[in-house]
Parts: C-alpha cells; sequence; structure tokens
C-alpha cells in the first residue's frame, strides 16, 4: 500500500487536546491488551494529524509523534479504524496476533508484495479474516520483532489445514511494512531493528538442567543428534512453537492454556510418539533396515514422532523439553527395555548396547498401535519449515540468475491504421507497448464504449467504432461487424510497429526498431564429410565474435574462425569444427542469453534442437 511515496501530502497539524484524548480511548478500547497508562506512550502528548492519499489515490491520515514518527493511520474515506505501524508495534511488539516468515520472504513483503500462505511457519491460534496482524521473520525458539501489518485473508483453521489439503493463496493483505514510504517518512528511520523476544513466563517455568551440567557448570552434552543410551543427552531439533502459538498447518489439541510438564507427561508423550512411529514410518521400511541399532531408531523415528500439540498444551518455546532426560525413564536404554516389556518392541542386548531386531519384531498389531489417534509430529513441522526455507532458497537463486541474465523484451509502437484507435484510447502514439498493456487498452477500450456482443461476449462489435475497425481492417478485404477478442487483439498488434528492447546488466539498454531474431546455431556438412558448427546472430546481444570463437575453442577442443557474412557488412558468423550444438547452446545461455532466444539446428539430420 505504501510501496510508492505518498501523494498528495498535507502540512501536519498538532492535534487538540480533547481529540487527542479521544484518540488515546479510541485506541485502548481497540486493543484491549493495552493497560490505561500505555496510552499515553502510544497516544503521546504532541501528537500530530497528517493527510495524505496512497500512489492508489486512496485518502488517508497518519498520526505522528512529536518527534515525526507515524505511529497510527487510517485508510479509506472517513475510516476510523486506526492501524498501528511498525513503529508502535516495536514500542508494544504484542498488540497484534502474530505469524512468522522466513527471512528470504521479508524483502518480497517490503517491495509491496501480500504473504501467501506456503510462507507461514507459524502463526497465533484463533485467527479470523480481516483480522489485524503482524508478520515477523521466523527465529527458531524466538519471536521476531514485527516488520509489517496486514489484515488476514484467511482463518487459521485454513492455515492450518493448507498443507494436508494443499490450499494455495493469499495469508494475509500488508497495508504497511517496515523501510516502505510511510516508514521513511519517520524520523526514527534508521533506528536499529529490536532484538528477537524470548517467551516470557514459559521460559521461566522451566527448571534447571542440572543432569546436564557438571559441578563446575560446564555443559557436558554431546553434539546433536548423538544419543548416550545411559543418559540420553540428545539435543532435539529446535522447532517454531511459541505459548499460544500454532504452527502453520498444525493441529491443535489440548488445553490453549499452558501447564506444567511432569516428568510422567514427557514419558507419556513419548510413548505416544513411539506409537506414532510404529503405525506410520517404521510400517514402511524395507526389512534391509534391521537390526537397527537404538541410537539410530530413537534419533530418526522415535523424536520426529513427537506430538506438536505438546507445545501448545505446555506452552513450550521448543520441543527440547520432551526428552527422555526428563521423563521417569531418565534415558533410551530404559524407555525401550519398558517398550519391549510392553510388547511395542523387541531388543537383542549385547554387553553394554542394544539393537531393534527386525520389522518382524514391531508389532504392528499391538492393540495400542491400532487405536493410536493420528496427530501433527514435531517432525511434519520441522519438514514444512525445511520446505519453506529451501523453496525460498531457490526463488532467491532464480532471482540471481535472472540479474545475469540478458532481458530481452517485445514491443510494439502505434503505426499507421492503429494510430487513430490509439489517439481515441488517449494513449501516446509516440510510446512502446508490451503485449499486456495492448490488451489492456483493447479491453478497457471495448468496455468503456460498450462494444462487447450482447449475444456471445467472445465476440466484439468493431463495426460500431470507426477507429477500432480502421486498426483491424485488412487490405482488399471487408471487415466484418464481428470479431472475436482475440482476433482483434491479434490484427491490432499485427498493424503495429514492431521493436525490442535488450537490457544487461553492466550495459546500456538497447531499444531498436523491427523483430528481434534468435541466435542462429547451425551444424553443416562442409569440406566433404566434415560437420562444423556455425553461429550467427549473436551481435544484438552484446556479444563479440573473437571471444565467442576464443572461448569455444577452449571448451570444445575445437579448431574455430571468424568471417564476415556476405552481403551483411556489419554481421559475423562464427564457426567451431564438429557437431557442438549442445556446447555452443550451454555457453550462450551460460554468458546471459535466455534459451528461447537461441534456435539451434542440426542439417546434417535436418532436426531442430
Amino acid at each position: 500500500m505504501f510501496k510508492k511515496a505518498l501523494a498528495d501530502l498535507k502540512t501536519s497539524a498538532p492535534l487538540r487536546s480533547s481529540d487527542r484524548r479521544k484518540l488515546k480511548q479510541r485506541v485502548l478500547q481497540s486493543f484491549p491488551v493495552l493497560q490505561p497508562e500505555e496510552g499515553d506512550l502510544l497516544v503521546p502528548d504532541g501528537l500530530q494529524s497528517q493527510k495524505f492519499s496512497t500512489h492508489l489515490e486512496e485518502p488517508g491520515v497518519a498520526y505522528l509523534s512529536p518527534e515525526g514518527d507515524p505511529l497510527w493511520f487510517t485508510i479509506g474515506k472517513g475510516s476510523e479504524e486506526l492501524i498501528p505501524t511498525v513503529y508502535t508495534l516495536w514500542k508494544r511488539p504484542d498488540l497484534l496476533p502474530f505469524l512468522s516468515t522466513p527471512a528470504l520472504v521479508v524483502p518480497k513483503l517490503i517491495s509491496g508484495a501480500d504473504l501467501m500462505i506456503p510462507g507461514v511457519i507459524q502463526h497465533s491460534p484463533d485467527l479470523v479474516p480481516d483480522q489485524l496482524v503482524s508478520v515477523t521473520q521466523y527465529h527458531r525458539g524466538a519471536i521476531g520483532p514485527p516488520l509489517a501489518v496486514g489484515r488476514m485473508a484467511v482463518s487459521s483453521d485454513t492455515l492450518r489445514s493448507a498443507e494436508e489439503k494443499d490450499i494455495k493463496g493469499k495469508a494475509v493483505y500488508v497495508l504497511h511494512t517496515w523501510k516502505d514510504a510511510l516508514w521513511e517518512m519517520g524520523s526514527s528511520k534508521k533506528a536499529d531493528v529490536p532484538s528477537p523476544r524470548d517467551f516470557g513466563a514459559a521460559d521461566a517455568d522451566e527448571e534447571p538442567d542440572t543432569e546436564a551440567s557438571t559441578a563446575d557448570g560446564q555443559d557436558t552434552q554431546p553434539p546433536d543428534g548423538d544419543v548416550d543410551l545411559e543418559s540420553n543427552d540428545v539435543q532435539a531439533p529446535d522447532t517454531e512453537h511459541t505459548s499460544g502459538v500454532e504452527p502453520a498447518n498444525g493441529q491443535s489439541e489440548g488445553s490453549s492454556s499452558t501447564a506444567k510438564l511432569t516428568a510422567e507427561d514427557v514419558s507419556s508423550l513419548l510413548r505416544t510418539a513411539l506409537i506414532q512411529a510404529i503405525g506410520t514410518t517404521l510400517s514402511k521400511i524395507p526389512p534391509s533396515s534391521f537390526p537397527m541399532s537404538a541410537s539410530t531408531f530413537w534419533s530418526t523415528y522415535v523424536l520426529p514422532a513427537r506430538p506438536a500439540f505438546a507445545l501448545e498444551m505446555y506452552g513450550l518455546p521448543d520441543a527440547s523439553s520432551i526428552d527422555v532426560k526428563h521423563s521417569t525413564f531418565k534415558n533410551v536404554k530404559t524407555f525401550l527395555k519398558a517398550s519391549a516389556k510392553e510388547g511395542l518392541i523387541k531388543l537383542k542386548e549385547s554387553k553394554s548396547d542394544i539393537t531393534v531386531t527386525g520389522r518382524a519384531h514391531l508389532f504392528f498389531q499391538h492393540p495400542d498401535v491400532l487405536a493410536r489417534r493420528p496427530h501433527r509430529t514435531i517432525g511434519d513441522i520441522e519438514s514444512k519449515v525445511k520446505k519453506a526455507e529451501d523453496r525460498e532458497q531457490k526463488e532467491r537463486e532464480a532471482e540471481e540468475k535472472r540479474k545475469g541474465e540478458i532481458q530481452v523484451s517485445e514491443l510494439w509502437k502505434p503505426f499507421g491504421t492503429t494510430v487513430p484507435f490509439f489517439v481515441a484510447a488517449e494513449k501516446d502514439t509516440s510510446e512502446l507497448y508490451n503485449p499486456t498493456e495492448i490488451r489492456n487498452i483493447v479491453n478497457d477500450y471495448v468496455s468503456s464504449r460498450n462494444l462487447i456482443n450482447a449475444n456471445d461476449q467472445q465476440y466484439i462489435n468493431v463495426g460500431s467504432d470507426q477507429a477500432l475497425a480502421i486498426a483491424v481492417s485488412v487490405k482488399g478485404e471487408d471487415t466484418p461487424e464481428f470479431m472475436k477478442r482475440d482476433e482483434v487483439l491479434r490484427r491490432v498488434r499485427a498493424h503495429m510497429q514492431t521493436w525490442h528492447e535488450i537490457r544487461a546488466e553492466g550495459r546500456d539498454t538497447l531499444r531498436k526498431k523491427g523483430e528481434l531474431k534468435p541466435i542462429s546455431v547451425v551444424v553443416k556438412v562442409r569440406q566433404g564429410r566434415k560437420a562444423c558448427t556455425l553461429i550467427t546472430g549473436f551481435e544484438p546481444y552484446g556479444l563479440q565474435a573473437e571471444e565467442l570463437a576464443e572461448e569455444l575453442r577452449k571448451v570444445c577442443a575445437s579448431s574455430t574462425s571468424v568471417t564476415p557474412i556476405q552481403g551483411k557488412p556489419n554481421s559475423l558468423e562464427v564457426m567451431v569444427q564438429g557437431k557442438q550444438i549442445k556446447a555452443v547452446t550451454d555457453l550462450l545461455i551460460a554468458r546471459g542469453v535466455p534459451k528461447k532466444w537461441i534456435e539451434a539446428t542440426d542439417q546434417t539430420t535436418s532436426k531442430k534442437k
């Protein structure tokens, strides 16, 4: 909403004392989490108001601190809804419910994008559409500072079921972000981003882990993933939960209020995890996976199957508390032996080590396994986080690749019979237009003049408008009274003048009249039976013949040459010995030429590549 500079910005005016008191009362009523004494912090003395319009011509009012930082704003003519800015949320981070997203998504939000459902890692519970929320950067084991304010597009129920039902679409309509035009109005715009918040009371309730420390206070836990069967000093992977916070696409169970996690509770949760693992992942692995060490069995199958609902039920910041050292068993070996006595698994013990001996000894027909209730697991959540991070990483890599790629645009200019149409449409006839812009111009023109056929909306009444009829007419043919919309668009563009534009990092933008042709890579037979590969048409893409020939000589380990093309004094041909279509194509792509603009033909087989 504020991705571009504000328009029609009025001079700021001090708020009268009575208006400030009314505004403070509105804030306290709109946000019940606030205490009365916090009103003066968020609606301070010396508050100023300033009217503005967004670049989308939406009217609004910003309320500024005495220092000039925007604290609140409204959007829409006569709107009374107060929306906190990021400045305000940094003063009171828990003012709004929140959703968290990976770091790689944040720049997209700042550039004006809305938050999509696949980008949500965790969120507050009980969210409803149109509710104001803050968006934070995801931090493992903590809550990041608010970086955006928006309005929910869906409910938290939709977010929880998104992965299972493959739901896409928008999660939050973003209204304002850190570093947007509204943020840049503030005098504190260069302030450092606050540190992530901890989990407050949920952390304070946890008891110190005396078993994992020596007398001198040094931590004796082994590295992550290593399991000591006697002490089970295992550092479980962090997850993305906070007290009262739901994982995205997670299954919420149990009480929403925090409770004390006892050793008996941990034992019960671990047993639930074992039963879940037996009924799911362990039932699908091949018999060759056994015998399996207790360490692998525990780390790979049991720990990931811990129930995610326990995090919310007990107000846990992560899954490290749901660990055998906090249970009544104290170590993995004791837990597994107890499970074997119940008939859930069968073990083989040798000296100080134990192993799970095979699939046949995992009793899938055990009554507790058959009666298990499927649950969302810690492993499911970690998998979602990994997928989101991988997806964002791939998008970032693709974006980096596009930066180095030559950008080719096909453009068209009003010409001949299309000039009157563009004049009638009140468009600049000296401008160059891309296909989308031409389509929008035609559609807007047709709609504004009611030229859509009443009997069949696929057709346009071209005969009812002289400027449009001239633009689509073909010499020597009668212009039909009706014409399909796609045919109208095709003819308008066909009658315009063709141009092209080439952009490349570090080079001046090239705009030239005429249709751009792809680079030609042709394999021909010369000098008897010897095949060679000829490359032409590369000059418009900023490639030099001598450099191209030298690189191909090294890449193909073949002789190369550069010769002028007969009849084309400004064009050269690069020749490389042998059938080198793949090597040449790969080199051109590496130099930034989009594959679409490379046309390869092997004339020895008469096939295009």
